[in-house]
């Protein structure tokens, strides 16, 4: 498992727990009472809650994913509490109804520091989309 030292050690730690599928692994980023709101506008508080919204579609759709994540910023804001924003290009495989295709989403994560170990206290996962047409677009 990637253990987020720093909060800009964030992205990888994401991005390696999601590669491997292990959302016991993608859990562990998550402090436990941590909210998480996924690109299709979906709340979930509570490690429990997350780790159940992404097992599904790791078992499904996204059991070939990949994420290729980076760091745009780290800004702490207070001792302890940072803002992290990254970038993150899902590439899905055949396992998607779609097929393969690829997806950027912009990741706004604020990390907290507890008992010496940085997590996620709250995430949000936003897509790339124009905003005239709805239609997704990659980043350059």
């Amino acid at each position: 498992m990637t253990k987020i030292i720093r909060p800009q050690d964030l992205p990888k730690a994401f991005q390696a727990a999601w590669n491997i599928h292990d959302m016991e692994a993608f859990g562990a980023l998550f402090h436990g009472d941590a909210t998480f709101v996924n690109r299709f506008a979906t709340f979930t508080r509570g490690v429990d809650e997350i780790v159940a919204l992404h097992r599904g579609i790791h078992e499904a759709i996204y059991r070939d994913s990949t994420l290729d994540n980076d760091l745009i910023a780290a800004d702490p804001i207070a001792p302890g509490v940072a803002v992290v924003h990254f970038w993150s290009r899902l590439t899905t495989g055949p396992a998607h109804p779609a097929g393969p295709h690829q997806v950027d989403t912009l990741i706004l994560a604020v990390v907290t520091e507890r008992d010496g170990a940085w997590r996620i206290q709250a995430a949000e996962n936003t897509t790339l989309a124009d905003p005239r047409t709805g239609e997704a677009v990659l980043r350059t």
